[in-house]
Order: C-alpha cells, then sequence, then structure tokens
C-alpha cells in the first residue's frame, strides 16, 4: 500500500486553510481563545504569535529563517523581521530570537524573502531583500557571529550591505528573493533574483568569487512578458532515477536534472518545470517546451492553498525537502482577534517522477512518530453508490488518513468531447461536485464534516473518458467547510497524472491539522471524518490520532526553548 500510495498520490497535492465549525465560530474569538492557542495547528510549523524563508540543516539541527512581524498578526512593510526557529527532528520546533531586524540603513523598512547558504568551512550566510531608507529592494548579506554555535543565535550585518544595489533597469519595487546559493564548476557562487527588467518579469543569475562582490550575468535565468512579476526562485538538481536528494552545488553530469521553480504574483501559485542546466552560460533548458515561456502554464507544485515554497537538501536524510507558505482563508480582522496569522506546509521529501517531467512529493517519513491510536483497519469493504460510512475511533481535526480506492471497471465513466473543458480542472470541480452523481465517482473523504453534515469539506476523485483516454480528475470542494459569510471557500481541481486504466486502485494520503489540511489525493475541515462512495467497489482504510507536537509554544520567559527535546547530532554542514 505505501508504494501504491507513493507512485498514485503524490502526483496531486491539495492544501487547504480552513475555518472550524460554525458553532465554534460563529461569535469573533476571545480572549481565552488567544490564550489557549485552541485553533493553532499541533503539528504545522508556525510561531508563537503573529505574522510569519530560508531552511538550513547545520551541524545535527534543521533552522527555518522566516519572514515574521513580531508586532503584530498582519503584515506591515516596516516591521518584517526574520524569524529563527530550530529542530532536531522537523517536527518539535523552538524559538530563537530574531535572526535579523531592520536595523540599518540597507534594510530600514524590513528583512524581506531570501535563503541560507553554508559556505566552505562551514560557515553560514543568509543572503536577503532589505527595503532600506529610500524604500527600494537591496540584497544583503549577514553572517553566523560563531558557527560553532549548534543553534547560530547571532548573526552580523556588515556594514558594506548592500552586496546588489537595486540595477538601473529595475523598478525600486521589483528587485526581490535572492534563492540559496549553488556553486558552478568554475568554482564562482550563482544565485538567482527575481526582478522585473524594461516590463518583463524576469529571474536573474549573479555570480561571485567570494559571496560578497556579485556580477550579473548578461542573459536571465528565464524571463516572461506574460506572468507578471514572479517571487521565490528555486532551482535545484534532482536525479533522474531513485528517489534520493542531492546537495543544490551538484552539477548536471551523470543522470542530473534541475528543476525551476517559480511563484506568481497575480495567482498566488507555485509553478516548476524540470528541465536541464548549464553552469557555463546560466542557462536552464525546460523539458517540455511545448508548455512555453509562461510558467503559469508549467506544471502546478501544489493544487491549493501554497505559495512561495523553498526546498533545501537534508543531508542527514539525504533528501530533498519542501517547505511553503498557506495564509488564512478569513478576515485581517479574525487574525488580529485570533493572535497569528499564517502556517508552514508539513514538510514534504521531493524526487523526479519515472517519466522525468514531474516532481513527486510524500510528507516526511517523522509524520509518522506522532501516530497514536488507530483506527479499524477495513480491508475489502463494498460501499454501495451514495453511501457514507464515519470513520470512527480517531480525533477528526488531528489525523493522518490512508485510503485505497479499488475500481472495477471504468466503462462508465463519464464522457467529455470537448477537450475545452478538460483545460480548467477548477472550474470542472465546481461543476461536479460531490454531490453530483457520477459514472466512476466521486468517492473519498468528507473531512471535518459535522454531524448533521451541513459542514464539511469533500475531497474526492471521479473519472472522465476523453475519446480512448480516461482522465483522473482530484478535486476539494470547500463551498460546505464553513457557513460563515466573508470566508474564502472555492473549488480546488487538478488532473493526477497516472495511467487509471492500468491501476484500477485510487490512493488518497490526508494530514489533517486542525485548521490546515494537505492531502496527496485531498483535504478539508469540522468534527467529524467520513469516506463516501459514488462509484468504486472495495475500500481499504487506516487512520491514526496525531500526537501534537511542541512548536515554538511559549513557555515562562523561554519562548518554547526548553520544550523540545533537541537532540545534536554533529554532522557536516549542506543547504
Amino acid at each position: 500500500m505505501a508504494r501504491l500510495g507513493l507512485a498514485v498520490c503524490a502526483a496531486s497535492f491539495h492544501l487547504f486553510l480552513l475555518l472550524a465549525s460554525t458553532s465554534s465560530l460563529r461569535r469573533a474569538p476571545t480572549e481565552a481563545d488567544t490564550a489557549n492557542h485552541a485553533r493553532r495547528t499541533a503539528y504545522h510549523f508556525q510561531p508563537a504569535k503573529n505574522w510569519q524563508n530560508g531552511p538550513m540543516y547545520h551541524n545535527g539541527m534543521y533552522h527555518l529563517f522566516y519572514q515574521y512581524n513580531p508586532h503584530s498578526a498582519l503584515w506591515d512593510i516596516g516591521n518584517l523581521s526574520w524569524g529563527h526557529s530550530v529542530s532536531g527532528d522537523l517536527l518539535n520546533w523552538a524559538a530563537l530570537d530574531t535572526a535579523l531586524d531592520p536595523t540599518s540603513p540597507f534594510d530600514a523598512n524590513g528583512c524581506w524573502s531570501g535563503s541560507a547558504t553554508i559556505l566552505p568551512g562551514g560557515l553560514p550566510a543568509i543572503l536577503y531583500t532589505g527595503i532600506d531608507a529610500s524604500k527600494e529592494q537591496v540584497q544583503n548579506v549577514a553572517f553566523a557571529k560563531n558557527p560553532s554555535d549548534p543553534l547560530l543565535r547571532e548573526w552580523e550585518k556588515p556594514a558594506y550591505n548592500p552586496v546588489i544595489a537595486l540595477p538601473a533597469d529595475v523598478p525600486g519595487d521589483k528587485f526581490r528573493d535572492p534563492s540559496t546559493a549553488w556553486l558552478g564548476r568554475d568554482g564562482l557562487w550563482r544565485i538567482a533574483v527575481s526582478a522585473e527588467v524594461d516590463g518583463v518579469a524576469s529571474t536573474l543569475v549573479y555570480r561571485s568569487k567570494d559571496f560578497v562582490r556579485w556580477e550579473r550575468n548578461a542573459a536571465p535565468l528565464h524571463a516572461s512578458r506574460a506572468a507578471g512579476m514572479v517571487e521565490c526562485p528555486d532551482l535545484f538538481p534532482v536525479a533522474e532515477r531513485g528517489e534520493d536528494g542531492l546537495d543544490t552545488s551538484a552539477n548536471g553530469a551523470g543522470g542530473v536534472r534541475h528543476v525551476l521553480k517559480l511563484s506568481v504574483m497575480d495567482t498566488l501559485q507555485d509553478y516548476y518545470m524540470v528541465g536541464t542546466y548549464d553552469d557555463a552560460a546560466d542557462a536552464f533548458s525546460p523539458a517540455e517546451t511545448e508548455r512555453g515561456d509562461d510558467c503559469r502554464s508549467w506544471r502546478r507544485l501544489d493544487y491549493g492553498h501554497l505559495y512561495a515554497s523553498k526546498s533545501f537538501f537534508d543531508v542527514r536524510k539525504n533528501r530533498r525537502v519542501l517547505w511553503a507558505w498557506a495564509n488564512e482563508s478569513d478576515s485581517q480582522a479574525d487574525d488580529v482577534a485570533r493572535g497569528w496569522s499564517g502556517v508552514q506546509t508539513f514538510p514534504r521529501k521531493m524526487w523526479l517522477a519515472k517519466d522525468g517531467k514531474q516532481l513527486l512529493q510524500w510528507p516526511i517519513e517523522e509524520i509518522e512518530t506522532l501516530r497514536r491510536k488507530r483506527a479499524g483497519l477495513w480491508r475489502g469493504t463494498r460501499l454501495g453508490a451514495g453511501a457514507v460510512q464515519e470513520i470512527v475511533g480517531v480525533a477528526s481535526s488531528q489525523a493522518d488518513v490512508e485510503v485505497v480506492f479499488k475500481i472495477p471497471s471504468l466503462e462508465k465513466a463519464e464522457r467529455v468531447d470537448d477537450p475545452n473543458r478538460l483545460l480548467d480542472p477548477q472550474k470542472l470541480c465546481g461543476e461536479k461536485g460531490a454531490a453530483v452523481r457520477g459514472g466512476v465517482g466521486p468517492f473519498g473523504l468528507l473531512v471535518m464534516a459535522s454531524g448533521d453534515l451541513h459542514e464539511h469539506t469533500a475531497v474526492f476523485f471521479r473519472v472522465f473518458r476523453h475519446h480512448d483516454k480516461y482522465k483522473l480528475l482530484m478535486c476539494t470542494d470547500l463551498t460546505k467547510s464553513s457557513t460563515r459569510a466573508g470566508v474564502y471557500k472555492p473549488a480546488y481541481g487538478g488532473f493526477v497524472d497516472m495511467d487509471i486504466d492500468d491501476h484500477k486502485t485510487i490512493s488518497l494520503r490526508t494530514l489533517i491539522d486542525h485548521s490546515v489540511v494537505e492531502s496527496f489525493g485531498g483535504g478539508g475541515r469540522a468534527s467529524h471524518l467520513y469516506v463516501f462512495n459514488n462509484g468504486s467497489d472495495a475500500v481499504k482504510l487506516e487512520a491514526w490520532d496525531l500526537a501534537t507536537a511542541t512548536v515554538n509554544v511559549v513557555v515562562g520567559d523561554h519562548h518554547g526553548l526548553a520544550a523540545p527535546a533537541l537532540e545534536l547530532e554533529p554532522t557536516r554542514t549542506t543547504q
């Protein structure tokens, strides 16, 4: 089942930030809600309070640096700092003092996004965008003051900043987000920086010998007139075969491909393309040239509420790990009343599929250490058309659920004659909701459902047929996730890139964590958990209660530092 789940579910992902059931949220959040963090996630990373860039593994510790407003639950141009938390296992996190604060002329109006890199000799360095005293975006560097400190608690910002000034052909507000640096075969460091050059959305490459003096490459790594401003570039290598990760500086020789990921502002989505990278010319050539230069036509990293993703090479487990940010679905007033806003996705392992064109993703294995009570295991259970079965024995607000649906026949799959209907899977999910009976499907989960099912989020599949090809659509319908007005409740959807005619089984993995749900196959949010079927034959299901991790909980004056068991494991460093 595990291998099937990886092969099937990892092709499509949905992440959602939702609201609690109406019974608990018709009123405004009270002081008691804020005090006891009643709606905080249990194992997804978020700061102890307020609004929430660069992950790194160094000397046996995981570090997460993140854009943070220490003064408010809202984003604020003048107050953004770099928060800093550490972990020994990517599950339990201890909050440290902020690593970077807007205290210098080159970042007087905020320390914005950037990345961390380990330099030769084990010196950690941070490249970040500062909003200077003139409110222009410039790129700055900071170094760990004491590299031997496993917690890297102090950082120095040299007075010679900025190391990359605003270029003459770039507007002052469109030059940001330096990537993790990588070494070329010529021994020079490279970084990618997002910019708008003469009206063209561009990903620029800069080279440096010493991480201080940087020179811009004549040609951008990527450019598009259609996409608008893009952000948070991530260029990293992947092995052509197997699931092992690669160091960021691995070159393109010997079975290595590269992935270019970009975050597009006008869609608030992340897109990527697998291809080849030439470090002599600093040129990226996508494998799927038919998708064009507009990165909005590239592959989606996730089909839900996810943005500004960032990956790093985890040398301890020899894997490429992905983080991303998800913002709230309700109002700013709710953010202020709640006392916090924003959450990081649960870390995902990434590797290249056998087709060499798409990335596969799966929650890191550490999540399984949180598993506690297990629900009854169903094997070969038949759910008739229209059947709904409650999953009992686990807490529906904090669970890990795996389901495998067996499809006995595809003969009744709905026909789609107009190929244009297949170009907008999100619209198709809205038209063909979970309540609309189909030929093969819908079937899936009703997540965080009220007892009367008036509130629920449906995570489901259905199969369509276009000519002689079968298309598997995965949807998550949020329209009934809450009865509150003014809440963002769309239907999300995407086609799962698999041969459904060959497999005849579909696997769904869903992590439920209070206000956020991630599905490798689906997602949702309320108080009951159901599996439903309008088209499959047998169901195999496993569900576990998940324990609560320690994530930046404020404990006295220590801000959670003493709470997690942070085991140090000295080893070589990487980025």
